[in-house]
């Protein structure tokens, strides 16, 4: 007698519900750019959509409660000259959103509270190195202010946005980078290139200290780093079927687990969730979300289940866990862009009768608090992310968080010198030249007083010269006009002579 034993999993029944339309978001012109990318990109302030963009890239910023249909004219973030390809919001700071464009610039955006009220076309700073397009911006998820950025020209380039500078340049790959992954801590990256092949890179020298083929197919794979260390993967086989694996570092070239999903042509992006330990493959052009579960028994991917919507799906992105709600037992988050012009929400939940905080379900997870500084992260310093509790619900850190500003460092070229002063003395010669600046304005307002005094004198001088002259005109006319005598007018009647009459 033969019977079967169900797994047992606490995300076992995990079921997704899509959102009424008047919850959702409506008449948005996503972007009909052909390149691989969610076109979204989520936090628990904004919403942010790549839109169509006459004249140049633009992306719209939502704030979560506008919901409903937006206005065609309703403000965008536009500064690109070409259209956008990808953007990524800042993990330590809610306000800041970084987009990469097809005119090869980063630029990196302040957001007001409140969302935007008009157009935005001035960014915090704008990240000038790539040669061609700009297909990839990704966050470091520990250090403050480090940004990942991957164009067509096949660089890697390392910033610190908080000094508009590259920190590591990476030129290791001989085709395009089609994804990046950190890992949990930040100390190792993950891409996967054109050429088939996956790449384990030390992110502070740019070597590459292990690679292998990561799928045979030739079209776009996916790769990301699980919270254990394994890497999971998605991809095309060379008859062109999805595939998905799991593979362990020093041995990338042994999958632990490859298994052929379909034969769908639309690129699948693995959204993972660390606290659950769910990867959700969602594929561009598919009407499914399917989701799986990592665990350490085999056949270590398990499936849970599919979650069916009638519309293909143009682009996804994932709310992080802070901003789910944990009142009703959500575990996930989705905003799925469909071509129609509709972004729909898609909340994942587990069936539980409680209504008690589950803690089972809801463990410590990533807050907003950077963990590293830039400085510290390029020393060669890793941290693990700062975590959060979410019971009660998330509460932002009670550190305020400040406007991103940026402090470009000087060029050693653009001086004329190499002296060097300390603090004290470039504090004295600084008051000394501000002694100076006081004294010449106090002698040019003294000399403003003199020539005023000069220029109100000679002003009556001359006006007292010209009544004098008035004066003798008018005298000289008076004795004129009594020197001559009067003559009487002739009478033409009377004065003729007699013979005349």
């Amino acid at each position: 007698m033969s019977f079967r034993v169900v797994r047992s999993s606490k995300f076992r029944h995990v079921y997704g519900t899509a959102l009424k339309r008047e919850q959702c978001y409506d008449n948005i012109r996503v972007s009909k750019s052909s390149w691989d990318s969610t076109f979204c990109a989520v936090n628990p302030k904004f919403l942010a959509i790549i839109v169509e963009s006459a004249g140049g890239g633009a992306f719209i910023v939502l704030p979560h409660n506008k919901v409903g249909r937006i206005a065609a004219d309703h403000p965008l973030v536009g500064g690109h000259k070409g259209p956008v390809l990808d953007i990524a919001w800042c993990p330590h700071n809610d306000n800041v959103i970084a987009s990469g464009s097809e005119d090869c610039v980063v630029k990196v955006w302040q957001i007001p509270d409140g969302g935007i009220s008009r157009t935005l076309t001035e960014p915090v700073v704008d990240l000038i190195y790539h040669q061609r397009r700009v297909g990839l911006v990704l966050w470091h998820p520990t250090a403050l202010n480090v940004l990942l950025t991957a164009g067509s020209d096949n660089q890697v380039a390392i910033w610190n946005v908080g000094t508009g500078e590259i920190l590591v340049h990476i030129d290791c790959h001989p085709d395009i980078v089609y994804s990046a992954c950190w890992n949990w801590d930040g100390s190792q990256l993950l891409t996967t290139c054109k050429d088939k092949k996956m790449r384990i890179i030390n992110p502070r020298t740019g070597k590459v200290e292990e690679e292998a083929i990561c799928h045979e197919g030739s079209k776009a794979t996916r790769a990301i780093y699980l919270k254990s260390g394994l890497i999971f993967t998605t991809g095309f086989s060379k008859m062109s079927e999805r595939q998905y694996s799991l593979r362990a570092p020093e041995h990338l070239t042994e999958p632990i687990v490859i298994v052929e999903l379909d034969t769908s042509n639309g690129v699948m992006f693995p959204l993972y969730d660390p606290d659950t330990n769910l990867v959700y493959l969602c594929g561009k052009g598919d009407s499914v979300i399917r989701y799986f579960e990592i665990t350490a028994e085999p056949p270590f991917v398990h499936y849970i289940n599919t979650f069916q919507t009638p519309d293909p799906q143009r682009g996804i992105g994932s709310m992080p866990k802070r901003g789910c709600d944990v009142s009703s037992c959500e575990i996930s988050r989705f905003y799925r862009l469909n071509n129609s012009g509709l972004c729909q929400v898609i909340s994942m939940t587990v069936p539980r009768k409680s209504e008690l905080f589950q803690e089972d379900l809801y463990p410590d997870t990533i807050g907003d608090t950077a963990a590293l500084t830039a400085d510290e992260w390029v020393g060669g310093k890793d941290c693990e992310p700062i975590l959060v509790s979410l019971r009660g619900g998330y509460v932002p850190s009670s550190a305020p968080k400040t406007e991103l500003r940026v402090s470009k460092k000087a060029n050693i070229l653009d001086k004329k010198g190499v002296r060097k002063q300390n603090n004290s003395e470039d504090m004295a010669a600084s008051e000394l030249i501000i002694k100076e600046f006081r004294e010449e304005i106090r002698k040019l307002k003294a000399m403003i007083v003199k020539h005023e005094n000069r220029i109100r004198a000679l002003e009556e001088h001359v006006n007292k010269d010209h009544k004098i002259e008035n004066t003798k005109i008018i005298e000289s006319d008076n004795k004129i006009e009594s020197s001559c005598p009067i003559q009487e007018p002739v009478n033409p009647a009377t004065d003729l002579a007699p013979d005349e009459v």
